[in-house]
């Protein structure tokens, strides 16, 4: 039996933080994962993360991945791959299958990073091939290059069905729709709305109820759903599609903490059965912790200060940090969890459907939850949204207490304010200047910034947006300007692409639209 101080279970983002935490303070510590390649969900995910510096804003996923396993392995980390642990026992003794064979470790403490899993429905159809979950749908396309599908419908409307429905556009296939059961957006309107404008169709209060084909998916049935979340007979409709994907949630696998007799609860807050855990995520089992998804359903960007916050207390136990040096690092991880942990969507307003106004009083859009966009008339209520200069100027149309700042870093002269708290609606400040750089429409992890000019020239203005879909437009081309629910509304041409390294893939696109249009168009579609 081999010894270590400290076992992680599971090589994500809250295990290899966790573990590159230990190692820094001087633990020795090994880090066991079942995959053949460790990093967990990070190297699935080409989005660029919200919150602060801090919590990696406006970083993409896999780009998060590649340093923190840089870290490690500068560490001298010891990473086992294709490392399964089937067990933790008694005296924290585990069990890991390896090659083939069994091999039994101990160690003084452990923390399990085993994450989270796809959450699946049943339907008539649902085990035809071509039906799979949002998270292989990512698997394919950023992992192995390979598409899923040609014809999409996404059933989920939660930040993973709308974070993976603009991935699958991007690898070139259609999303013909995203439905949800519940009668609102589950996930981010950003996400939607940058997902709409493309001219994806939401249907809320749907649900799909088969799956046509026999080896393979060749179409699918929704139907609309009533208060019960059962199907209205006669409201069926059938939509031309090669794949269903499926986006329904995530539970925490929590099956090793509960083998390790761990004391667990069902959290629905959480996303399931969980171990329940002191404030410094150590179970009722001594010196045996949780990290990330396991502990409960957040973003990457909690996982990770999770596991550090987690490996710092199993350092000040292991005699690694004292007490005072333990309690200001955990103070420090606790402000910035706490920064994520605000707004609407924090973790204990999961489930939450009552909100009418945003921190700031503003009214929450009706149809930016029913559709995924938001109206002309709605948007007029946001000062940042319907904000109007003489010149080139932002147009923010962040209208929810989303925990993200990077617009406001992005801005070297100022334009954009956010505040300490993060969580409050980007504001335009109109003593400052745009110089029409282009900076915060790269940055936005939420694709919701555009510079405007009704000023460009006689009957004509300029439209400034966001561009991650190949092939990139070129300067002179003509295509058709898109309003945010992605219907055509006029003519446009392209009259500058910025692409910049700093802007990591993001180009910053600008189209000459006729002036009536300047409030309507968002969006950029080529002729075919």
């Amino acid at each position: 039996m081999k010894r270590h101080e400290l076992i992680v279970i599971g090589a994500g983002p809250a295990g290899l933080s966790a573990t590159i935490e230990a190692k820094k303070n001087g633990m020795d510590v090994v880090v066991f994962d079942e995959n053949a390649k460790p990093g967990g969900q990070l190297f699935k995910q080409i989005h660029k993360f919200f919150g602060s510096k801090e919590h990696h804003a406006k970083v993409r996923g896999f780009r998060i991945g590649q340093e923190l396993l840089k870290e490690a392995e500068d560490l001298g980390v010891r990473v086992e791959l294709d490392s399964t642990v089937m067990g933790i026992y008694e005296n924290k003794e585990v069990t890991v299958k390896q090659n083939g064979e069994v091999h039994h470790y101990k160690g003084d403490y452990i923390i399990i990073a085993t994450g989270a899993a796809e959450n699946m429905i049943s339907f008539k159809g649902w085990n035809i091939p071509g039906v799979i979950g949002a998270g292989a749908a990512q698997t394919m396309m950023n992992i192995q290059g390979v598409q899923p599908g040609s014809k999409i419908l996404m059933v989920g409307s939660g930040n993973v069905g709308l974070v993976v429905s603009f991935q699958l556009m991007q690898a070139g296939c259609e999303v013909v729709a995203i439905i949800d059961a519940a009668p609102r957006v589950g996930g981010y309107g950003v996400h939607a709305a940058k997902v709409a404008r493309t001219g994806v169709p939401f249907y809320l209060s749907h649900t799909v109820v088969e799956a046509k084909g026999t080896d393979h998916v060749t179409g699918a049935v929704i139907a609309e759903v009533d208060n019960h979340f059962q199907p209205i007979p006669g409201t069926e409709k059938e939509l031309d599609v090669d794949t269903i994907c499926i986006a329904v949630g995530l539970s925490p696998m929590s099956q090793l903490a509960s083998n390790a007799t761990c004391d667990m609860a069902l959290i629905p807050q959480k996303g399931g059965n969980v171990a329940l855990l002191s404030e410094y995520g150590e179970t009722s089992v001594s010196g045996i912790y949780c990290a990330g998804d396991v502990a409960g359903i957040e973003e990457a960007s909690s996982a990770m200060i999770q596991g550090r916050s987690v490996a710092s207390h199993v350092c000040m136990k292991g005699g690694y940090l004292t007490d005072e040096a333990f309690a200001e690092k955990y103070q420090g991880f606790q402000d910035a969890l706490g920064q994520l942990r605000q707004g609407m969507f924090a973790p204990q307003n999961k489930g939450r459907n009552d909100f009418t106004e945003t921190d700031e009083g503003y009214p929450i859009s009706k149809t930016l939850l029913a559709k995924g966009y938001m109206t002309e008339e709605e948007l007029r209520d946001f000062p940042a949204a319907s904000y109007k200069k003489d010149g080139v100027h932002p147009v923010l149309e962040c209208t929810q207490n989303i925990p993200c700042n990077p617009c406001q870093d992005a801005c070297n002269f100022g334009c954009i304010k956010v505040g300490e708290n993060i969580t409050r609606l980007p504001a335009v400040d109109e003593e400052k200047k745009c110089t029409g750089c282009g900076m915060c429409v790269a940055s936005c992890s939420g694709q919701a910034i555009f510079l405007v000019d009704e000023t460009y020239e006689d009957g004509f203005a300029v439209v400034t947006f966001p561009y991650e879909f190949l092939p990139m437009p070129s300067i002179g081309e003509k295509g058709t300007a898109l309003d945010r629910q992605g219907k055509a509304v006029c003519e446009a041409e392209i009259i500058a692409v910025k692409k910049a390294p700093v802007m990591d893939k993001t180009a910053v696109v600008t189209m000459k639209v006729p002036l009536e249009y300047v409030n309507a168009a968002r969006f950029y579609k080529p002729l075919v």
